[in-house]
């Protein structure tokens, strides 16, 4: 979707000011938030590509006006209560008045095999790739209401299929519930002219990971 959370080439924000010996965490409570993620994925409140759509629905200044974590909170808060694991009023009261009937939650000694095992949206599945490496191709200019893995830089802009990273959930159908539509991934190559006009760079460029319905050949 169009929102605030696609900066990607925009102006108008300053210098990216660079904290010296900056900390992992600057608050106890990012900690928290972070520590939240895991099992509340593992007890299928959402998948990855839900929770950056419910990051992807904060209003533009509450997104700008907030840090990392707290995006990360909201898209609890919003999934906890959309897929019915707590109440609003539970959360503005912020404890449980009634029984939850939600999955168990992730057991802390269950933590650290569930991180060695990870997860990816890779899918074991055979699909006929679209494009090939060094295939030229345009990107669509497409806006859809949902959430897509679309950057809107590369929107209608000429790239080459510099490598195909082989077949994975298609992250526009995964966010809104829909079956995992799986499809090849590719590296896509763009000169910096091409995304940013004659006075970029010559010697710059970009690689974007695109799935194949985002791409046309040229």
């Amino acid at each position: 979707m169009n929102g605030i959370h696609d900066l990607g080439g925009m102006h108008g924000f300053g210098r990216i000011e660079r904290e010296g010996d900056e900390p992992v965490f600057h608050h106890d409570w990012e900690k928290r938030v972070m520590g939240l993620f895991l099992p509340l994925a593992a007890r299928g409140l959402f998948n990855v590509d839900e929770f950056r759509h419910a990051i992807e629905r904060m209003g533009a200044a509450a997104y700008l006006q907030t840090s990392y974590y707290e995006h990360w909170l909201h898209a609890f808060e919003t999934l906890a209560v959309e897929k019915g694991a707590v109440t609003a009023e539970e959360l503005r009261q912020a404890r449980a008045v009634g029984p939850s009937h939600a999955s168990p939650a992730l057991a802390a000694a269950d933590v650290p095999a569930a991180l060695a095992r990870g997860a990816s949206a890779r899918v074991d599945t055979e699909v006929k790739p679209k494009f090939k490496e060094g295939d030229m191709v345009v990107v669509k200019n497409m806006h859809p209401v949902g959430h897509t893995r679309l950057p809107r830089y590369v929107r209608d802009k000429l790239g080459c299929i510099d490598r195909d990273h082989g077949v994975f959930v298609f992250p526009d159908a995964a966010a809104h519930g829909k079956a995992e539509k799986p499809q090849h991934c590719y590296s896509v190559y763009f000169s910096a002219q091409e995304l940013w006009g004659s006075r970029a760079s010559r010697n710059d460029s970009v690689f974007v990971d695109l799935w194949d319905d985002y791409l046309v050949p040229a």
